[in-house]
């Protein structure tokens, strides 16, 4: 039985509990009044025991609590449950045991046979394996089957020129994804450290923003701190004097989980093909093209070694190569 406490964050009571893992989590009961959070507390406590898989359990309800137990942790969970809107008819009644290779590969072919991308595909039973981890991590499992995944494709290379860039903010109508999109920019950051960014942490004074989250588990992806340029700080400015909730990117009062299809829409208008990581990707080459170093590009991407950096973008630098170049003059 979890032991679930009654735990303040930034003065707004939450549920504050380590799961079998060892994993701690903070639930927040969007209060500041103890009464009214003792009462969501028990709720809550009541949604975790019903919540719980027992009996014989089928793939369809492992991925059900993986996706709600990301949902808690805000993260952002609609290209998770696209993907099991695909997977869920060859999935979703099957024991977890009973998975093979061949029922991967029927699964695989299924895909390509209806015209979808290897990439598209390697997604979906990605997502398949970390439901499965995540069984495992709660004690439902004692390990979890093998997922077979195609072939992952190279990463595609596309990016925006300034001009591009212009007329992509110029056909952003939503004021939330228009301030994405600069953000993007001006920082490099990934999606979700955008998505997930606070005002606590955007220092308009210093002109500093701080992507990591002292509260979030560290890992392999780095975030950096970056400095606030003029077309940002303005926007910023303008942002932070309307906003109602703690959260940079809102939408109605309330934290935005994906811009996905707002920019998307932005990008049809403007002609242009966009997403939220040819955005990032849009910002080192820019980064690049102005003789940036890779150290301080590496830096903003929050690459822990700039070799990853330099694979990727030392080619748009004005200065690659220009040194072998002169050796072959003659």
């Amino acid at each position: 039985m979890l032991d679930i406490k009654l735990a303040t964050h930034r003065g707004v009571y939450s549920a504050a509990y380590v799961d079998e893992a060892g994993k701690r989590h903070r639930h927040s009961l969007g209060t500041t009044d103890r009464s009214l959070a003792k009462t969501r507390l028990e709720a809550f406590r009541a949604h975790l025991v019903a919540r719980a898989p027992s009996g014989d359990l089928t793939v369809g309800a492992i991925y059900a609590a993986y996706v709600e137990d990301r949902q808690e942790e805000g993260k952002s969970v609609e290209r998770i449950r696209n993907a099991w809107k695909r997977m869920e008819p060859s999935f979703a009644h099957v024991r977890p045991a009973d998975i093979t290779k061949s029922h991967c590969n029927a699964y695989i072919a299924t895909r390509k046979a209806d015209g979808v991308s290897d990439g598209t595909t390697w997604t979906e039973l990605g997502y398949l394996r970390c439901a499965l981890a995540f069984a495992v991590r709660k004690g439902w499992l004692s390990s979890a089957p093998y997922i077979k995944l195609p072939q992952k494709p190279g990463p595609r290379e596309h990016h925006l020129t300034r001009d591009e860039v212009r007329r992509l903010l110029d056909a952003a109508v939503m004021p939330h994804v228009k301030l994405f999109i600069r953000l993007a920019l001006a920082t490099a950051g990934r999606a979700s450290a955008l998505l997930q960014l606070t005002w606590v942490r955007v220092d308009l004074d210093a002109r500093r923003i701080y992507l990591h989250d002292p509260d979030r588990e560290t890992t392999r992806k780095g975030r950096a701190t970056v400095p606030i340029n003029d077309s940002l700080l303005e926007a910023l400015q303008d942002a932070r004097r309307g906003a109602v909730s703690p959260y940079v990117i809102e939408w109605g009062g309330e934290r935005v989980l994906s811009v996905k299809k707002g920019i998307e829409g932005a990008a049809r208008r403007a002609g242009v093909e966009c997403s939220p990581h040819v955005l990032r990707h849009t910002a080192a080459v820019l980064l690049a093209e102005a003789g940036v170093s890779m150290q301080q590009i590496a830096q903003y991407l929050g690459h822990s070694d700039s070799k990853t950096t330099e694979r990727v973008y030392a080619r748009f630098s004005p200065d690659f190569l220009r040194g072998a170049a002169a050796a072959l003059e003659l």
